[in-house]
């Protein structure tokens, strides 16, 4: 049954972490089953990497992108197994737009892992390692961060939510901003360790392979709408989902306009389907009155269980 105030939301790079979900995978065998089918589809052993891999190897793009689709997907059907409430809307930060659309059953959950180690193998090559920079920066105005990335030749690629804005590009023009930023009073400015300046227009080849890769797949209209990251809107023609994806990839993530278009539609409360609270920080700092949830755990999953009546 759908609860028309509640939206889920999906977390992208940056979440994953070695022993994730091992707690509530005890409980609900569904969740290394759903690591298996990835597994299968990729060739390794993926919950063997995410309990006792190294750390950096789940940070490389190629294998974060498939493990967190996989763990948002993972507590999804655990919901669904707990009978929790559908959510009238969903949406997920650069990544977790596609765990959002498998979760609609827009893709096909197989097709998606594929799909998604291609993109990020696509975005790593794009720029070749060394050459690109990302940047945080904190306390200032969203048009004060475009405009000084408009001197310095970076881009604004993520508003996170207000005062919290990422920035990519050349590492000279993202050195070069980050002063600026400082100078312009900035409480914080500083470079991310990250392997590429993901969703700038550098980003347009991968885009240009990420079209090519989603030509061939199938894609349905989501049972449950999905706001993207693009325009901060739902979508339920297949083709211009596809076209949103690869747009994506080399656009900024609006996601404070994704969150604000979700209230504005009546969502009070959002449920974060992935591991980490990330997506739950930033709802709070966008608008206070929400109420936010996270089924990492199984005490996370019985209190929003217990909450979301």
């Amino acid at each position: 049954m759908t609860q028309q105030n509640l939206a889920f939301v999906f977390p992208g790079q940056g979440s994953q972490k070695v022993g994730m979900l091992s707690e509530i995978a005890e409980q609900f065998d569904i969740v290394k089953a759903t690591f298996g089918e990835a597994s299968d589809a990729l060739g390794y052993d993926m919950w063997n990497l995410i309990q006792n891999g190294e750390q950096e190897q789940l940070n490389l793009t190629e294998r974060t992108q498939p493990i967190l689709l996989t763990s948002s997907v993972a507590l999804w059907r655990v919901w669904q197994e707990k009978n929790g409430k559908m959510p009238a809307l969903m949406a997920g930060h650069s990544l977790g737009e596609f765990s959002a659309l498998v979760c609609a059953g827009c893709l096909d959950f197989s097709d998606a892992v594929k799909l998604v180690r291609a993109r990020g193998q696509f975005m790593q090559t794009a720029v070749p390692v060394g050459e690109g920079a990302m940047a945080a920066v904190l306390g200032l105005d969203d048009q004060v961060i475009i405009d000084i990335c408009e001197c310095s030749g970076a881009e604004a690629v993520n508003f996170n939510s207000p005062g919290q804005v990422v920035i990519a590009g050349k590492v000279a023009a993202v050195d070069e901003a980050i002063k600026l930023l400082q100078e312009a009073g900035a409480k914080r400015a500083m470079a991310l360790p990250v392997s590429a300046p993901f969703h700038t227009s550098l980003m347009k080849p991968a885009g240009e392979k990420l079209a090519e890769e989603l030509a061939g797949l199938s894609v349905s209209s989501p049972e449950i709408p999905v706001v993207h990251n693009v325009h901060a809107q739902t979508e339920s023609d297949p083709e211009k989902i596809k076209s949103l994806l690869v747009e994506q990839i080399y656009s900024p993530v609006k996601w404070t306009s994704c969150i604000g278009a979700m209230v504005s539609q009546g969502v009070q409360i959002t449920l974060e389907c992935g591991p980490g609270k990330v997506l739950s920080g930033l709802s709070k700092r966008i608008d206070k009155s929400l109420a936010g949830f996270n089924i990492e755990t199984p005490a996370g999953l019985e209190k929003a269980l217990e909450e979301i009546k």
